[in-house]
C-alpha cells in the first residue's frame, strides 16, 4: 500500500496532473506510514517521524481546502474535473488527522489499547479509500448490470463495519484497563519488621 499511494501521488503530480488525485494519495500514504510505525514502535512515544509526518498531512489538508475553493469559483464547480466536495471532503479528513497528531505528540505518544486504536483506525480507512478507487472511483470497468445490485460496495461495508466493531472494543479493554489501575492503586512493597529496625540501626 505503500508503493501504490507513492506511486500514485507521483503519478498524480507529475505524469497526469490531478490535484484531487494527489490529495487522496498523499492521505492514503500518510495513513498506512503512521499506521505501521503505531505497530511497529511499542513504546508509543512520539519521534521526528511524526513530526513530519504531521506537517505532510497538514500540508495535504490546506492544499486540499485551497483546492476546493478554486474548484467551487469554477463555473462548472470542477477542478481537474472532479467537484469541490471531493476536495473539501479529504481536505478536512487530513486536517483532522493533523489535529489529532498534535493532541498525540502534546501528550508523549500513545500505548497499549490506544495504539492499536490507532493502527487499527488508519489502516482501516486506508483500505476504505483503496476500495472507493476501486468502486465507485472505476465504476466504468464493471458491467452496468452488476452495478446495478450494488454489491460491490459489501466490501466498504464490512471494512466500515469491523473498524467500528474493533475499535469500540479495544477503547472498552482500555477503558476496563485504567479502572482496574485505578481501584489497584499504587503497590507498596512492604519489608519485615527486623529489617526495617535493621537499617534504622545502620543509618543511626
Amino acid at each position: 500500500m505503500l508503493c501504490m499511494s507513492s506511486t500514485g501521488a507521483y503519478i498524480a503530480e507529475f505524469m497526469k496532473p490531478n490535484k484531487a488525485n494527489f490529495l487522496v494519495a498523499v492521505l492514503t500514504l500518510y495513513l498506512v506510514a503512521t499506521a505501521w510505525v503505531a505497530a511497529r514502535r511499542r513504546d508509543g512515544k512520539p519521534t521526528l517521524f511524526d513530526r513530519i509526518a504531521l506537517l505532510v498531512v497538514l500540508a495535504d489538508g490546506i492544499g486540499g481546502m485551497i483546492w476546493g475553493i478554486q474548484a467551487a469559483g469554477n463555473p462548472r464547480g470542477l477542478k481537474d474535473g472532479m467537484p469541490a466536495a471531493i476536495y473539501f471532503v479529504f481536505g478536512s479528513i487530513a486536517l483532522l488527522c493533523a489535529v489529532l497528531d498534535v493532541r498525540m505528540i502534546r501528550r508523549g505518544g500513545v500505548a497499549g489499547a490506544k495504539r492499536i486504536v490507532r493502527h487499527l483506525l488508519r489502516m482501516s480507512f486506508a483500505l476504505l479509500i483503496a476500495l472507493m478507487s476501486l468502486y465507485p472511483g472505476q465504476a466504468k470497468l464493471f458491467p452496468a448490470w452488476f452495478r446495478e445490485t450494488n454489491l460491490m460496495f459489501v466490501p466498504h461495508v464490512l471494512v466500515i463495519g469491523s473498524m467500528l466493531f474493533w475499535t469500540v472494543r479495544m477503547r472498552r479493554r482500555s477503558k476496563t484497563e485504567r479502572a482496574k489501575r485505578s481501584a489497584e492503586g499504587p503497590v507498596m512493597r512492604s519489608e519485615p519488621a527486623w529489617q526495617g529496625a535493621a537499617t534504622s540501626a545502620a543509618h543511626r
